[in-house]
């Protein structure tokens, strides 16, 4: 037997014009009439069928061992004139047959913005003997020479993590590399494999930037169920990605509770290596899933740990693959838009039963029609920026494939008018095994293309996949096709294959039984070749003047606190009212109150909570399993803060709120965090419902704790108030020593901002610089603007005494 490259039905003439191109390769199908324009990069991959955890599954995709991702695909390109070639082949990479030490997987690739180079990610190597279990992890590689005269060179990227998957990888705007990696956080063998959240399974860690000259590695984006498919926005900059929000208690310990199962689940004492359990696996936050609630209450009898249980409580349980942005940096994470589950979802529950204000949620409260369970493998439409394609398909059984769905999350785009369009019929977002005259089949990866043909991979078949065979000569019920999408009548359909259909003959050891597979290959992840501006990349959001009134009212000084935070891996967050929530929000608490003060925001004459303090979860890699390796977050009470947030008498974590409900933390950066208002009791309100990330020196502001899309529960507009907390934070930073003597302006730092200050300013005016007052990157009118108000206020406070032992002007109230 041997391996195979050949396209179905090839003419003659084609075989001949391809033998002319030194190349080319040696079996070429029919050419197909699909024109797209440019040039298309698409792999090829060995059918697996079963999808839990394994290549092309929505999530626990990035394993390179052999069970995960059968060996025996290539990287191709295809021409406009159905012209292909096996660039792997010609590069030396992949073996015919049997699939051993040189054979491979690839998968993503992705186009520089010059247009003559891809990077992609591949794994090679395959065990050579039954029964030999080796670790093989995909790494990045890059390829030249996509023209159609040329020779395909590859060459591993270096410097990235090499003992570690890395994954989906893409340009920055600077060229330099971002993916995402199964590297932990911190890079300790220890804590490898981070398991999800859902089925505690392996995971990528979240975003991660490279510079391959230099070696500089980032963590953009820690993640504890996984990031996926990230992009580079065409025009904003900004870096669009899938991510899997599940933020849940562990139902893996929840089974074992309710005796379904024995795993071992257990906390360990820290990050530690040496860290051992606590013999315990309580777990803090968020509230118990639905399922343990209704275990408890469904037994009556039940004497065992509450877990968490108490009767108000309905439970909480996620599971949403939804668009997040970044900047490129890793700084401004949030949900694309920060449209969320009141924009986007069908259906969830609120959060206590004992309060007739808080309702169930569905779509049609918001008189949406159309709304999504997930949005897999974003695109971007080149010619509408900000207009991304997507997939909306089960969490199971299809490989990540189910319905063409599209999405306006251009810059512009309110929340409140952010929709999902059905591109294909709403059937197609579920297998099924009667389907209806309107299933059309299941599709993903979406392609638009510069030429206005959209492109998608298509299978006719519209069952849950599975071998029908046997374990030693599976068969697939997909045929994973790259084909044209006719979009003439309302819902689009699958048109003609891009290509003739690659066959392979293979065999390898998986690695207890020889698996043979003679059939077509699988086309999966095309992207077009073609040149791209590379878009200037988004950056952090300069200081708005609530914030800034608040650190000039401290005396303090925004780059000081900026070196202060990047030195000691921090940052700052913000909120200006905790009690202002976006009108939508009727699942949570939202009649919330400052106890002994005026501030509320009462959406009806429900009752009212008070709300004193906003406690801050860090996402910790404690949770073990006996049975499991690897470590899964658990939400655990900040404290890695360097010390630094004044808290008096309170839990753990926690920050007291300004009278006017404004919020400030130091919180550490790059580590998942999530957080909950709570009341005098120390009793968790209002809980989080998604991860975020922050980078060292960021700071970052929220005006409302759910913030408004236009207005709040009172139909406000998001609040605009000078936050009173972060001038306490500061005046307690600045009385600590943590930040010193500077002042909002004073740019030489002589305790003053005056005419020296000025004349600073206006010669650094129009580049970066020590002037540049509100970090937006340049030196502008708005900078000119901060000094003179600072200006303004040191007349004021001039001659005053100064703080004892600090050398700084005292604040005037």
């Amino acid at each position: 037997m041997f391996r195979s490259r050949s396209l179905v039905c090839a003419p003659l003439a084609l075989v001949a014009a391809f033998v002319l191109t030194p190349a080319s390769i040696t079996n070429a199908g029919a050419p197909q009439a699909v024109d797209t324009g440019n040039p298309i990069l698409f792999v090829t991959q060995v059918p697996k069928a079963e999808d839990f955890a394994n290549i092309g599954s929505p999530f626990a995709n990035h394993k390179g061992n052999i069970q995960s991702v059968p060996r025996g695909g290539d990287l191709w390109i295809r021409y406009p004139d159905g012209a292909m070639r096996n660039l792997t082949k010609e590069a030396g990479f992949g073996q015919e047959g049997f699939q051993s030490d040189n054979s491979i997987a690839v998968r993503q690739p992705c186009v520089h913005w010059d247009g003559d180079r891809a990077v992609f990610s591949m794994v090679v190597g395959a065990t050579a003997t039954r029964f030999q279990h080796v670790d093989y992890q995909w790494q990045i590689y890059e390829v030249t020479g996509l023209g159609p005269d040329d020779t395909a060179v590859i060459t591993k990227v270096p410097n990235q993590p090499a003992q570690f998957n890395n994954v989906s990888p893409i340009y920055a705007s600077d060229g330099t590399i971002i993916f995402t990696s199964d590297r932990p956080r911190n890079g300790a063998m220890h804590l490898h494999p981070q398991l999800d959240e859902y089925e505690s399974t392996p995971t990528n860690t979240g975003l991660w930037g490279l510079d391959p000259a230099t070696g500089d590695l980032k963590l953009l984006a820690h993640e504890p169920s996984g990031a996926f498919d990230p992009l580079i926005e065409s025009t904003a900059g900004r870096l669009i990605y899938t991510k899997w929000d599940h933020l849940q208690r562990d139902q893996q310990a929840d089974g074992e509770a309710m005796g379904g199962y024995s795993i071992g689940a257990h906390n360990l004492g820290s990050e530690a290596p040496n860290a051992g359990s606590t013999g315990r696996s309580d777990e803090v936050f968020p509230e118990p899933r639905g399922g343990w609630m209704n275990y408890v209450r469904s037994n009556p009898g039940y004497a065992g740990p509450m877990r968490g249980f108490e009767e108000n409580l309905v439970g909480h349980t996620i599971e949403f693959f939804q668009l997040w942005q970044l900047n490129q940096d890793g700084t401004g994470e949030e949900t694309l838009n920060h449209v969320g589950r009141h924009e986007l979802k069908t259906y969830f529950t609120p959060s206590f039963n004992d309060d007739p204000s808080l309702v169930e949620f569905y779509g049609s409260q918001n008189n949406v029609e159309r709304r999504m369970r997930n949005f897999l493998q974003p695109a971007e439409d080149p010619n509408n920026p900000g207009v991304f394609y997507g997939i909306d398909a089960p969490t199971f059984f299809t490989h990540s494939a189910g319905q063409l769905v599209r999405i306006n999350g251009s810059t512009s785009e309110n929340p409140d008018d952010m929709r999902i369009d059905y591109i294909t019929h709403r059937d197609t977002a579920n297998y099924t095994y009667e389907p209806s005259a309107d299933h059309s089949g299941l599709y993903r990866n979406p392609l638009p293309l510069t030429n206005g043909v959209m492109l998608a991979v298509h299978t006719d078949d519209t069952r849950a996949d599975d071998n029908d065979a046997t374990r030693e000569e599976p068969t697939t019920r997909y045929d994973l096709r790259i084909k044209r999408i006719d979009t003439s009548s309302e819902y689009a359909t699958a048109g003609e294959s891009l290509t003739g259909g690659i066959v392979e003959s293979v065999w390898w050891w998986d690695p207890d039984v020889m698996i043979r597979y003679t059939g077509p290959l699988w086309e999966l992840d095309p992207v077009e070749v073609v040149s791209r501006q590379a878009p200037v990349a988004a950056k952090e959001a300069s200081l708005e003047a609530p914030e800034l009134n608040a650190i000039r009212d401290a005396l303090a000084d925004v780059n000081e606190l900026r070196a202060y935070l990047r030195a000691n891996d921090l940052a700052l967050i913000v909120s200006r009212d905790v009690t202002s929530r976006d009108h939508a929000d009727r699942q949570q608490p939202f009649n919330l109150m400052i106890p002994g003060t005026s501030t509320q925001s009462a959406g009806n004459e429900g009752r009212m909570y008070e709300v004193d303090r906003m406690q801050i979860l860090q996402g910790d890699l404690i949770r073990g399993y006996e049975q499991k390796a690897g470590r899964r977050v658990l939400a655990q009470p900040m404290h890695e803060d360097g010390n630094t947030n004044p808290n008096i008498f309170g839990p753990i974590g926690s920050v007291k709120l300004g009278d006017d409900g404004s919020m400030a933390a130091i919180v550490p950066a790059q580590r998942a965090l999530s957080w909950q208002l709570i009341d005098p009791a120390g009793d968790p309100v209002v809980r989080e419902r998604y991860w975020l990330n922050f980078q060292p020196g960021e700071i970052r502001v929220c005006a409302s704790c759910h913030g408004a899309n236009r207005m709040d529960q009172t139909l406000a507009p998001e609040p605009t108030n000078t936050p009173e907390a972060l001038t306490t934070l500061l005046d307690y930073m600045q009385s600590r020593g943590l930040i010193g003597e500077g002042m909002l302006g004073d740019l030489n730092g002589d305790g003053n901002v005056d005419t020296a200050d000025l004349g600073m300013l206006l010669s650094q005016w129009g580049g970066p610089g020590t002037a540049d007052l509100n970090s937006d990157g340049i030196v502008s009118t708005a900078d000119l603007s901060i000094l003179i108000d600072a200006f303004n206020s040191n007349d004021a406070a001039r001659g005053r005494s100064k703080g004892p032992g600090k050398g700084r002007i005292a604040r005037v109230r």
